[in-house]
């Protein structure tokens, strides 16, 4: 047998809210952030357009088995919308492709709001990271190629004016589902008031719980003196799956669950996690001393590891 090849770098876990700048990729800040704390392994959960600025949460080491959980849940936007014209990216870096005279009052924007909250049917901007035929979209489309992507089912669960600095722009805030765009809200919004428009600014202020004013720059991160400091601006990641319910768990159990038996609770804690639900419960969070030892469902008094976390 082949010898076992070392994983390089250090088996840190957690989660880094980063809170990223403007002009400036996602892949690459999950580099650099993996670089900075020499970890073994790193991704993002969900990216973050280049122009945009905020909350780019990135998991190390065993966060990465809770990265589907982060990109599941809500996004909190703040970004503004420039009335007049049409860009080919949907936001500032591409090329006008059409203009309008008409620029919307706050009145008749407020009126469509209602068109574009709850689940609406969406179609994702010509330059988008969606795969068509194995490749991004966004590549086919700096190569000159007519993108066709078909219309999806996204959620915006709230979406508001927060003010009108000018009549060529208005700022939003929006809370919306996976897989939402924010440029082509703006795109469709200004169709729907009979003109053009374009994201001329975005920041993402949280995802789920995780949150921009609990966030740290790579620039920060780069400044500190050492990976002790570094590691101090991890989150557990007990952290983002806070909306989870909660099985306390005591050493024993939680060294069955991470042997992938399932292990057994007290009629009590059962009837905490479940409330006055019947049958089974899933997306229950083990704990133990306040560190996430698995994903679990539980049956009657029996927590089924699905997801475990190694110590």
């Amino acid at each position: 047998m082949g010898r076992r090849r070392n994983k390089k770098g250090r088996p840190v876990s957690g989660w880094l809210i980063i809170d990223k700048a403007y002009d400036f990729g996602s892949t690459e800040a999950v580099s650099k952030a993996k670089w900075l704390f020499q970890a073994q392994k790193a991704g993002h959960a969900g990216t973050l357009d280049p122009l945009a600025t905020g909350v780019l949460p990135i998991a190390f080491g065993e966060a990465t088995k809770t990265s589907g959980y982060v990109m599941d849940a809500e996004k909190h936007y703040r970004f503004t919308a420039r009335w007049g014209e049409a860009r080919a990216t949907d936001d500032a870096e591409g090329d006008v492709i059409a203009t309008s005279d008409k620029r919307p009052s706050r009145e008749e924007i407020e009126s469509v709001l209602g068109r574009f909250t709850g689940e609406i049917e969406q179609i994702p901007p010509q330059f988008s990271a969606i795969k068509v035929g194995g490749e991004r979209a966004y590549d086919l489309a700096r190569d000159g190629e007519s993108v066709k992507l078909e219309p999806r089912q996204v959620m915006i669960y709230d979406l508001r004016v927060v003010e009108t600095p000018s009549e060529d722009e208005t700022v939003f805030e929006a809370v919306t589902g996976k897989g939402a765009y924010v440029r082509a809200l703006v795109r469709d919004m200004a169709r729907a008031l009979g003109t053009q428009g374009y994201v001329s600014s975005l920041r993402r202020l949280a995802v789920g719980c995780l949150r921009a004013e609990d966030g740290i720059t790579l620039a920060e991160l780069e400044a500190m003196d050492s990976l002790e400091d570094r590691d101090a601006a991890l989150l557990p990641i007990s952290h983002a799956l806070s909306s989870m319910p909660q099985a306390i768990i005591d050493g024993p159990q939680a060294d069955k669950l991470r042997r992938g038996q399932a292990a057994v609770v007290s009629p009590a804690t059962a009837k905490g996690v479940r409330g006055d639900a019947a049958g089974l419960i899933e997306g229950v969070l083990a704990v133990l001393h306040d560190e996430a030892v698995a994903i679990c469902e539980l049956d009657g008094l029996k927590l089924k590891p699905s997801r475990v976390f190694n110590a």
